[in-house]
């Protein structure tokens, strides 16, 4: 006698009283955030401007070291709280494999604040930024000798065009070129060599590490500077100073946050709308004058430091 399970008819049964197949779960689509880092950027811009604004205001009253002595103590309390709620704590942020390196980036980026501060006091807001524009050039021309990254003939031609652009801007044929001009410039070279140096120690430390030291390494720096400075600012100038540290604070964390949304590449073109918010400012605020060699000269800047990013971005993919 046969078993009755081995026919067709008790087949057919399980088959219908058997669970029907669960389909597969599709994935949620993924939110493209790039927008709204975009928006953050251009709200970094903004508030980079209004900065700069207040930087200059203080800067004519009180030594440019004593200012960013200051904005750097309050900058380091920042993020000393900002590391301390990450995952480790100060303990994780403070452990670097290269930690002369951090060091170096932390001074070298108090000394140039400190340099754009000077510039804007003496040249104003829209030739300071106009010259300082150039820093993508610079970091392209010094990512070679810094870290042997292999620069072709493309992006050399773009830089060779933006610094004809930076001719442009300073026109040493109308005799107004003066040492003054050398501080924005001078800024750009360190503002370039510090990226380069925070491109290096990202091949070993994390971001938030990095940021820790950038703080710390900066306030100590400014200290030992500053300190012989010091003076008690008039308390109509407490008020400038307590908006430069916000205007800090809040730029800061919300580059941060824009930078967790979407590719640097992607949003370091809309870093140049400060120099459209500069411009305005400096007419509006301090009846700077917007000249046309400056506004031609930043333009060629603007279009090489895009085309050099539009490069590397390109090469690396």
């Amino acid at each position: 006698m046969s078993d009755d399970r081995s026919h067709p008819p008790y087949a057919a049964s399980a088959a219908v009283s058997a669970p029907p197949p669960i389909p597969p779960r599709t994935p949620p689509p993924v939110r493209d955030r790039t927008r709204l880092a975009i928006a953050l950027m251009c709200a970094v811009s903004l508030i980079f401007a209004f900065q700069d604004v207040f930087s200059r205001i203080l800067g004519g009253g009180y030594p440019p070291v004593l200012i960013v002595m200051i904005r750097y103590w309050v900058f380091a309390i920042f993020v000393i709280a900002l590391v301390a709620r990450q995952p480790g704590g100060l303990k994780r942020a403070i452990r670097t494999k290269r930690p002369l390196t951090q060091i170096a980036r932390g001074v070298i980026l108090a000394l140039e604040v400190t340099l754009m501060v000077e510039a804007f006091v003496q040249l104003g807001l829209i030739e300071t930024h106009a010259v300082f524009s150039v820093y993508p050039l610079l970091v392209a021309a010094l990512s070679g000798p810094v870290l042997g990254e292999s620069v072709g003939w493309r992006r050399w031609t773009a830089i060779v065009i933006g610094f004809t652009g930076i001719l442009v801007i300073l026109n040493p044929g109308g005799g107004v070129v003066s040492m003054a001009a050398l501080l924005p410039f001078a800024a750009a070279l360190m503002f370039a060599l510090y990226g380069l140096l925070t491109r290096h120690v990202s091949r070993d430390d994390p971001a938030m590490v990095s940021f820790f030291w950038t703080g710390v390494s900066g306030a100590v720096a400014m200290t030992l500077i500053g300190i012989w400075d010091w003076q008690w600012l008039a308390p109509v100038d407490w008020i400038w100073m307590a908006c430069l540290c916000a205007c800090g604070m809040s730029s800061h964390y919300l580059m941060i946050r824009s930078y967790e949304l979407a590719e640097a590449s992607a949003l370091q073109p809309f870093a140049y709308t400060q120099l459209v918010w500069v411009s305005f400012l400096g007419v509006w605020l301090f009846d700077e004058t917007l000249r046309s060699n400056v506004v031609i000269g930043a333009a060629i800047v603007v279009a090489a430091s895009l085309f050099t990013l539009w490069r590397q971005r390109k090469t690396s993919a």
